[in-house]
């Protein structure tokens, strides 16, 4: 056998003792992404060829390609290498016989398609018994909103749809999980989450079952879905979830909805969608106050308490110490104070302010987070003109300036993208926000008075 001859078979597998078991990787796919995952999506992958330093898979149609790309390759390659390090990627091969061999399967499974959606979503809507009315602290930020989802289990109907919006971390779940316990005493709910709702929905769509699909979700009498925003851009999705909200509104049950923006706002979303969320009650949760703080330190101090059996000492000093210099929602709150109370717990000392301050001093140096929605704000306000107004398409110089300057500060302070930026924009093309950014630093350039306004909304902006 000749040199180039041997080199040609080296570049397959160089040695039978690595080549890898594909059923072995199968069984860590299974146990690391979860059975209905793995059966869904990974179990049709095939091994087609081993090389050095990568691997040529089958699947059965460019869909499972793209979703599997868009969603699980990372976890695959690291999966993956844990059974052979040289291996560095993957690729994709499509298989039209296996497509083919995949939907007769389908066709002759003796399967109530019904019942499978049912499982799988049961598995998943579960509500949690720890996030109901009553543990929910009330404060000034969130009272309409406890208000009024209390009102919607009093008496369906009388706002429909409940539209709760806020910022992440700051109670939207809990009350739509508080009204669900409450209602499902009553009646049939529905709690799912928006991304739940479109991994089935797509799952329907592969398996040419859309009918079954429809019919599951448009049958409860109350329809609860979490963070509605991740619709965006998916018209597939906004198309059926339009046609589930108008049948269930028809057959009058009751539909809960949360996102972290209101109706209005939402990016890349059908007007029509738009106009249906906000034909109902709309109520925002803000940030907490200090006192709110106070009040949920305490009551999770108290909690925790209860549940363990341990007395921890916690002076009022550090608690408001805790609640004044935390800046995040209230997640993050949590969070800060299991760090102090593990601290104290460990060390067995009861902590001061000063030990507050060099246990979280790399929490508090963290920069504020500022978006686009806080700039538009910031902005309006300090040249005194309505958001709408400077959002508008009127181009006379006291809106155009203002507007500039907030395009300009969302490309400098902020990491969205053009396109992204000028979508916040009222869709206004990216190449708007390219001549708002080059006008604006060109007159900071020439223009003191620019440079004094730019000045002082960027310290407005990251103003504790």
């Amino acid at each position: 056998m000749d040199k180039k001859s041997t080199q040609s078979e080296n570049y397959f597998v160089l040695e039978e003792e690595k080549t890898l078991n594909w059923s072995e990787v199968q069984n860590a796919f299974e146990k690391s992404f979860g059975k209905e995952i793995y059966s869904s999506w990974l179990s049709n992958i095939t091994l087609l060829k081993e090389y050095n330093d990568y691997l040529v898979l089958g699947v059965p149609t460019r869909f499972f390609r793209d979703w599997i790309v868009s969603r699980y390759l990372d976890k695959i390659l690291q999966q993956i290498k844990s059974f052979k390090l040289s291996l560095i990627r993957v690729e994709f091969k499509i298989l039209e016989d296996a497509k083919s061999a995949i939907i007769e399967n389908v066709k002759n499974k003796d399967i109530n398609l019904v019942s499978e959606i049912k499982d799988s979503i049961l598995n998943y809507n579960r509500l949690n018994p720890n996030l109901n009315f009553d543990n929910f602290v009330k404060g000034a930020s969130n009272e309409i909103a406890l208000t009024s989802s209390k009102k919607v289990c009093e008496q369906t109907n009388r706002y429909n749809p409940l539209y709760i919006y806020g910022g992440v971390g700051l109670g939207k779940t809990h009350l739509l999980n508080a009204i669900g316990l409450e209602l499902k005493k009553k009646t049939n709910v529905m709690f799912i989450s928006t991304e739940r709702f479109m991994y089935h929905f797509i799952k329907s769509i592969k398996k040419n079952d859309m009918v079954n699909f429809k019919d599951f979700f448009r049958k409860s009498s109350v329809f609860i879905i979490d963070d509605i925003q991740f619709i965006s851009g998916k018209e597939g999705l906004q198309e059926e979830f339009f046609h589930t909200f108008n049948s269930l509104i028809e057959k009058s049950s009751q539909i809960i909805v949360s996102a972290d923006r209101p109706p209005s706002k939402l990016d890349r979303v059908q007007e029509r969608i738009k106009s249906r969320l906000s034909g109902g009650l709309i109520v925002d949760i803000d940030n907490p106050d200090l006192e709110l703080k106070i009040k949920i330190i305490k009551k999770r101090i108290n909690d925790n308490q209860d549940q363990f059996g341990e007395k921890y000492n916690i002076s009022d000093d550090v608690i408001n110490f805790i609640a004044n210099e935390c800046k995040t929602n209230i997640r993050g709150l949590i969070g800060i104070l299991n760090r102090v109370i593990t601290f104290g717990r460990i060390h067995k000392k009861t902590l001061s302010t000063n030990d507050c301050k060099n246990i979280l001093k790399d929490v508090f140096s963290q920069a504020r987070i500022i978006t686009v929605d806080k700039i538009q704000n910031t902005v309006s306000g300090f040249f005194n003109i309505s958001l709408n107004e400077m959002l508008s398409q009127r181009r006379s110089r006291p809106l155009a300036r203002p507007r500039q300057i907030a395009m300009y500060l969302s490309k400098k302070l902020t990491t969205r993208s053009l396109p992204e930026i000028g979508r916040r924009f009222a869709n206004r093309d990216h190449t708007t926000v390219i001549h708002a950014v080059k006008t604006i630093t060109k007159l900071l350039q020439e223009n003191e008075e620019m440079s004094k306004n730019i000045n002082q909304i960027t310290s407005l902006l990251l103003k504790e």
